[in-house]
């Protein structure tokens, strides 16, 4: 933590915080970790009981044991039920103020507690997050995380880490462990007002398993009236694994797909056909009913996503304000994909997958075409020369495209044309443009943006 962490004096009268952890087949040495975590490095009367609950696991003995230690508390479910079930399970069992959702792999940090009960306890409207540092998942051991990231998301509505700004940086100079406003949380670990928790409309218990209900909470919690904060002296360990260590009924894609097709439909407005031009499969995963969250939204007088997108996080791109195009460049079954390549990278084609990611592309007004802030590049105007990814400048000619009406994308002031023919060796390159050559016929999943 930031030294400033270590002589700031926190709050006498705090109050207790009910920590709720959920767990299906968790390793019992793990939960046993988080829970001595959060018991010795809490001051005693600011933890009023942790409750576990139990989603059905396969040894419920675990669980029994585990409730023997003082202030924990054991709920088992009967089913399979879901995080978002079985926290809302352990929230309407909890009897402090204020609630704390941990995962079931974690470990607190000194003095991980007192910060976040400050910021809540000031506006019961913030909801609060630590920094979350790692737990080297192969040997547990604990490393430090930046403190300059805040939560994001493309318009996959997959969640990332975001690097500060320059300027966002900058301000935090004069005030380093100054709370954190971030568009999106982990989703993982945070504190809630209980009163706020249940008014807001708690979880979307439609949602199965896993996945997505972070987003949904993120924009209900912005957009109703809320705030969501890192609070940078408050730091918990977590351990980030490769893949789920438990199975998800219906398979892992469909049931977040589901779950996010459900957060956009209720809170992205006219901005969720973003998310199907950059996810097109997503269009074919029902969602179910989501009459009661779109009434949740009315009776809390929520503000429109246009706002979230202009106050909370400005800086996601909005493809309609500057795109001629937006979504995946087809060739057949193959996309135009960056195949994880950054800056100076070359660019390749890969099967369609229709999750965006890698081959969520924009051609721009300003005749770019572009995936994030990296735009296709034309290193040397010579056919059979590799296209290089480097960061978009408006004014570089070596970044101008045209769209021509044979769907060929033909590099501007040229007799070029983008080319996958040797990508399978190379990458993608520039070739003298031939109307009967399919390799060099590309179609965007959305085409001809409206303006909103």
């Amino acid at each position: 933590r930031n030294q400033l962490c270590k002589t700031h004096a926190w709050k006498e009268d705090l109050l207790p915080t009910s920590v709720i952890i959920t767990f299906h087949n968790e390793a019992r040495s793990t939960l046993l970790r988080t829970i001595t975590s959060v018991l010795l490095r809490s001051p005693p009367n600011l933890i009023q009981e942790i409750i576990l609950v139990d989603d059905y696991s396969d040894k419920p003995d675990d669980g029994l044991e585990l409730a023997q230690i003082q202030k924990v508390k054991i709920l088992r479910n009967e089913r399979r039920e879901g995080l978002m079930r079985s926290r809302v399970k352990g929230a309407d069992a909890a009897t402090a103020p204020i609630l704390t959702f941990l995962d079931s792999h974690c470990e607190c940090n000194q003095h991980w507690l007192e910060p976040m009960l400050e910021r809540v306890m000031e506006d019961r409207t913030r909801v609060v997050c630590p920094i979350i540092d790692v737990i080297n998942m192969d040997n547990f051991q604990y490393v430090g995380a930046s403190a300059d990231l805040r939560g994001g998301f493309d318009w996959n509505l997959v969640f990332k880490w975001d690097y500060m700004t320059a300027n966002q940086r900058n301000a935090r100079r004069s005030d380093p462990i100054a709370p954190i406003r971030t568009p999106m949380i982990a989703g993982g670990l945070f504190m809630i007002d209980k009163s706020w928790f249940d008014e807001l409309g708690k979880y979307d218990m439609m949602m199965d398993v896993w996945g997505g209900e972070n987003l949904e909470i993120s924009f209900r919690v912005w957009q109703c009236q809320g705030s969501l904060e890192i609070i940078p002296c408050s730091r918990v360990g977590h351990v980030f694994r490769k893949q789920h260590p438990y199975t998800f009924p219906g398979g892992s894609g469909n049931v977040f797909t589901r779950n996010t097709r459900r957060a956009a439909e209720v809170w992205m407005d006219e901005y969720k056909e973003y998310y199907y031009a950059a996810v097109p499969s997503a269009r074919n995963v029902p969602f179910g009913n989501i009459q009661s969250r779109l009434e949740l939204r009315k009776k809390l007088s929520c503000k429109p996503f246009a706002w979230y997108l202009e106050h909370v996080y400005p800086e996601l791109r909005i493809p309609d304000k500057k795109d001629v195009a937006f979504g995946a460049l087809q060739q057949g079954t193959l996309c135009m994909d960056t195949l994880g390549h950054f800056a100076d990278g070359t660019v390749g084609v890969y099967e369609c997958h229709g999750s965006g990611g890698n081959q969520e592309w924009a051609l721009t007004k300003d005749k770019s075409i572009r995936h994030s802030d990296l735009c296709l590049t034309v290193v040397n105007q010579n056919p059979g020369e590799l296209l290089k990814l480097h960061g978009c400048q408006e004014k570089n000619t070596k970044q101008k495209w045209e769209k021509l009406d044979n769907n060929r994308l033909q590099f501007m002031g040229s007799s070029l044309c983008i080319d996958s023919k040797v990508h399978k060796e190379k990458g993608l390159t520039l070739e003298t443009c031939d109307s009967g050559s399919l390799t060099q016929v590309w179609k965007f999943t959305l085409n001809n943006l409206k303006h909103h």
